[in-house]
């Protein structure tokens, strides 16, 4: 969706910051059944949950956009603790998650969401990357995105252990290369202007991108740490809102806002999507083990005010085997 139906038949475009909260507000995909599958339920200070990821232990992390922190989850699906309490070390809305098995530490997005209807537990203000050891919690790394607007999605790491992350805000994907102070930009193209979101480094060890308003995947040449042509892939079926996306087995795995888990397939600038299973608004994805773990983000629902004598809605960790 590159803007909201209604608005963009009026010929009318906006940026960013405001085209991706309209994207959100617009949207209010079908809830689906998690059939054959088992969930989790997130504490009601987890809400809207935009990410998950996994050590090599199979302990679970997801953060939330609404309430911030980051909640840390055993292998066999039962909640054990804050991992990071919501606004601790200056983070607001917690967006992308990444566990790094090599340095033991855990990396956070944090941002000022307040465009997209989240205030978030501080006042903190831009896009912030943190990295937290995962066994003490004891914050290692904090390093702001450049630029007056900016939003940290998700991120990949390169096996030299830099750090690339997608900027919502801009066309953006900045590098972090390890020692790294600063962040620099990695590919600045206006095709990607459309909400980058997922991101991860293939099997070829070239960067795959794709963007949540615009429903493109692209894949970005990489030799030997330098970025090279910016192709558009041309998908076998339409994507609606894809934001998650993980390297799984010849290819990736990637959630759609609209409901989809599917498995993707490259094969030369064609992307095959076949469809796994249908989930409630799904934001993040990863693999444990022989399980796929969901985060059901239910985005559609944050412009909904909860009406009274209504219950507000629950937010589910959801896993399934993986195929």
């Amino acid at each position: 969706m590159k803007n909201p139906p209604c608005l963009a038949r009026r010929g009318l475009r906006f940026p960013a910051a405001v085209g991706l909260s309209l994207a959100i507000a617009f949207f209010n995909g079908p809830v689906f059944a998690a059939g054959g599958t088992t969930g989790v339920r997130l504490p009601d200070g987890s809400r809207f949950p935009e990410s998950v990821t996994s050590d090599a232990n199979g302990t679970l992390f997801v953060s939330s956009i609404a309430d911030g922190g980051v909640l840390k989850v055993a292998a066999d699906g039962a909640v054990t603790s804050q991992f990071l309490k919501p606004g601790d070390h200056g983070t607001r809305s917690t967006f992308g998650l990444l566990a790094d098995p090599k340095r033991g530490v855990l990396w956070v997005a944090s941002n000022d969401a307040t465009a997209l209807g989240a205030k978030g537990p501080t006042d903190t203000e831009g896009a912030w990357i943190k990295a937290f050891d995962v066994g003490t919690g004891v914050m290692k790394t904090s390093v702001r995105l450049p630029g007056a607007k900016a939003l940290a999605n998700d991120m990949a790491l390169g096996g030299d252990g830099s750090l690339y992350v997608t900027n919502t805000f801009a066309p953006q994907i900045l590098r972090l290369k390890p020692g790294a102070k600063e962040f620099e930009v990695f590919v600045e193209n206006p095709v990607l202007a459309k909400g980058l979101d997922g991101i991860a480094i293939g099997g070829d060890g070239n960067l795959y991108v794709n963007t949540f308003m615009g429903g493109e995947l692209f894949r970005i040449a990489m030799n030997q740490g330098v970025a090279g042509e910016v192709t558009q892939l041309e998908t076998t079926r339409p994507l609606k809102f894809p934001d998650g996306l993980r390297i799984f087995k010849d290819g990736f795995l990637m959630v759609e806002g609209s409901g989809a888990l599917s498995r993707v397939t490259v094969s030369g600038n064609a992307a095959k999507i076949e469809p796994i299973h249908q989930f409630a608004g799904p934001t993040g994805v990863t693999v444990a083990g022989d399980k796929i773990w969901v985060a059901e983000g239910q985005l559609g629902l944050m412009s909904k005010p909860v009406e009274a004598g209504s219950e507000a809605p629950s937010f589910h960790l959801r896993s399934m085997d993986a195929p």
